[in-house]
């Protein structure tokens, strides 16, 4: 077993479901992201926006035969399954909390695991390989998010401790915090606009596919280049986690410069991911929790923000 091949499972997360002929139609009115982009072998993010664009819910979505399937924080699902069933009642769409239709898995330098689960390691970003009711899909360079049905679910666990140490959600959303993916969970719920987590960044905004709720605000944030507010990566020496949403200061400004979108435990202290404004962050002192609070440092995100490579998709 290589030391360096981990999986979790993904507890944090519940599966919303849109099933039907409208499915395609009634999500692009709904959506940040353009479906037109999704298939059997590519998965994409978006988010689902308030008429003023602020995010209700991020998530990973993939299409099914009938229909599509969202992955987002535990606390969402409900709230989106109610919101999204009042605009459904003129489409021919059905919508369901399938959560306990599916066991998730985050996979960590495990190809070799998908390998003997029948899977072809899916090699692009978003790319997906289908075996046997089960779905891969390609995160980032050794993180690939795993789907099985509830039934083969736990032959599917014991595979993957054959080939794979079993490992707390941490080591998982580590990864994302490095990956630089910001997500939306309830107590950010209703905070930032989709480009304040760098959603544009990684494929999660279109801004050619035509409305959709928040249309107008997103694409004048990214037209008019009014964001003065976007994600950043920065790391604590020590400390507790910090907790979703707690504020952050500077002293370019008397009160909060920013929030924290996800935290993680590192090898060395804590990462994290925070929506920053733009003049405290080039600054750089900043503050957890109160002015006077523990120092953050700031480090790379693995990609570079380009609005003209950006508004292309």
């Amino acid at each position: 077993m290589a030391d360096s091949a981990l999986f979790c499972t993904l507890s944090h997360e519940g599966v919303l479901a849109v099933r039907g002929p409208d499915a395609s139609k009634f999500l692009q009115g709904q959506l940040t992201c353009n479906l037109d982009y999704l298939n059997d072998a590519n998965a994409g993010l978006g988010a689902r926006c308030t008429p003023k664009g602020r995010m209700l819910s991020s998530f990973r979505i993939l299409s099914t035969a009938d229909g599509y399937l969202l992955a987002m924080a535990n606390e969402l699902l409900e709230p989106q399954l109610s919101e999204l069933k009042k605009y459904a009642v003129f489409s021919k769409v059905t919508l369901a909390d399938e959560s306990a239709q599916w066991q998730r898995f985050g996979l960590l330098n495990a190809d070799q695991a998908l390998t003997a689960l029948g899977l072809e390691p899916p090699c692009e970003v978003s790319q997906i390989s289908r075996h046997d009711g089960l779905i891969a899909i390609r995160l980032n360079a050794g993180h690939t998010e795993l789907w099985a049905p509830v039934s083969a679910a736990q032959a599917v666990k014991d595979q993957l401790k054959t080939v794979a140490a079993e490992a707390p959600l941490n080591e998982w959303l580590l990864g994302q915090v490095r990956a630089g993916i910001g997500q939306v969970f309830g107590a950010t719920r209703e905070l930032f606009i989709p480009q304040m987590i760098n959603l544009q960044a990684v494929g999660g905004v279109s801004f050619k596919k035509g409305c959709y709720t928040g249309q107008e605000i997103v694409a004048r944030m990214q037209y008019l280049g009014k964001l003065k507010r976007r994600m950043y990566r920065l790391s604590l020496p020590s400390g507790e986690l910090p907790a979703l949403a707690c504020e952050l200061f500077s002293p370019v400004h008397r009160s909060s410069v920013g929030e924290v979108v996800l935290a993680a435990q590192a090898e060395q202290g804590i990462e994290l991911l925070a929506v920053l404004q733009e003049d405290a962050a080039s600054d750089g002192r900043i503050h957890l929790g109160s002015e006077d609070g523990p120092l953050l440092s700031l480090l790379e995100l693995p990609y570079v923000l380009d609005r003209d490579r950006e508004i292309q998709r």
